[in-house]
């Protein structure tokens, strides 16, 4: 248990160094599954037997998931498409492993020269095979899982390659009370799109819990992003002093960047405390059906418009299983003009 820790620590620390700077593959951060979507992008600390919560937390993956098979699919934006399959199988005394692939599409582009004559259409693509393994710890309510991501990006003659790991530990504290602890996106860049770009991977900690309260009929979470990173809130590229908006770049400058700077009666900070969580629950209709809906506070103030504040942030959904088969929908607000829809599907083989 304390080289579990310690572990924890170290590479908790080393995705907290890496957090700065530009980032690559930002596909990563996009919710690739329906429950997921659902629930706000966040839901690493509920425990179950649908495979599709792999995709958020690799201790989630348990022996109730095996032979499994889920599909999940997205006509995001425009031409923009994304899904992700995933498949399970116990090995009994020797844990779970799962195998896992997400795609993104960003459509075909028309190539244009430097004098504006055509040339070839292209297409843009990023991809992430992953391979996961989780296990529960001897005599313990403790589940540790990895997943090792390779990742390959192209963009018409432009590729760049990385390999990266999310860390998970999950604590069953009761069967209705879940914590978990995730690291994500904790690698290296070996190509990057062209030489002279020092990219980063999009990187975070996390920390959840899931409470059931006994015989009610829903499921409450909440999740806590960028855990060893106070500051997120946007920042222009023109502000050099890291405290703007994106409609306002004359506030003053305040530096935030710190834990030791919290005061709780800043309404900044207020405000950029609570940009860190996504809160949710899951109503338990029936034993095959339930309803999903969640709140990313982050999401619906990056989102709002100065006049217009709309249901950004908010996303709701449902699942429904029949026999071996289970069917996922979930549906976004991400600006007021824009929504998004994911489908899943799953099997039991």
């Amino acid at each position: 248990m304390k080289k579990l820790v310690i572990f924890l620590i170290f590479i908790g620390f080393f995705a907290n160094a890496q957090i700065g700077g530009s980032k690559s593959f930002r596909f990563l951060e996009i919710p690739m599954t329906a429950r997921a979507a659902s629930l706000g992008g966040n839901n690493m600390s509920i425990w179950g037997d649908d495979i599709n919560l792999l995709y958020s937390n690799p201790s989630l993956l348990n022996p109730s998931m095996s032979n499994q098979l889920a599909l999940n699919y997205s006509n995001y934006v425009g031409d923009l498409k994304f899904g992700y399959l995933a498949y399970a199988k116990d090995l009994k005394k020797y844990g779970t492993i799962a195998g896992s692939i997400q795609f993104y599409n960003y459509g075909t582009f028309s190539g244009y020269n430097e004098l504006g004559q055509k040339t070839i259409d292209f297409k843009a693509n990023d991809y992430s095979v992953n391979l996961n393994y989780a296990k529960p710890l001897a005599d313990s309510l403790f589940n540790i899982g990895i997943s090792v991501k390779t990742i390959i990006s192209q963009y018409d003659i432009y590729k760049s390659y990385a390999n990266a790991i999310d860390f998970g530990v999950t604590y069953r504290f009761r069967k209705d009370v879940i914590f978990s602890l995730l690291v994500k996106n904790v690698g290296v860049i070996w190509k990057s799109y062209t030489n002279n770009v020092n990219d980063n991977l999009p990187q975070t900690v996390q920390l959840g819990a899931s409470f059931k309260p006994s015989k009610a009929p829903f499921r409450l979470f909440a999740v806590y992003d960028q855990l060893l990173k106070w500051k997120i809130n946007y920042v222009s590229p023109i502000d050099t002093a890291n405290k703007s908006s994106v409609f306002n770049n004359s506030q003053q400058p305040v530096n935030l960047t710190s834990w030791g700077k919290f005061k709780v009666n800043s309404s900044d900070q207020l405000n950029n405390f609570m940009q860190h969580f996504t809160f949710g629950t899951e109503v338990l209709l029936t034993k095959n059906f339930n309803l999903r809906i969640a709140y990313n506070y982050r999401r619906q103030k990056e989102f709002s418009l100065p006049d217009r504040r709309g249901a950004n942030g908010l996303s709701f959904g449902f699942g429904i299983k029949v026999k071996r088969f289970g069917l996922s929908y979930s549906f976004s607000k991400m600006a007021f003009p824009g929504n998004s829809s994911v489908f899943g599907i799953s099997t039991s083989l």
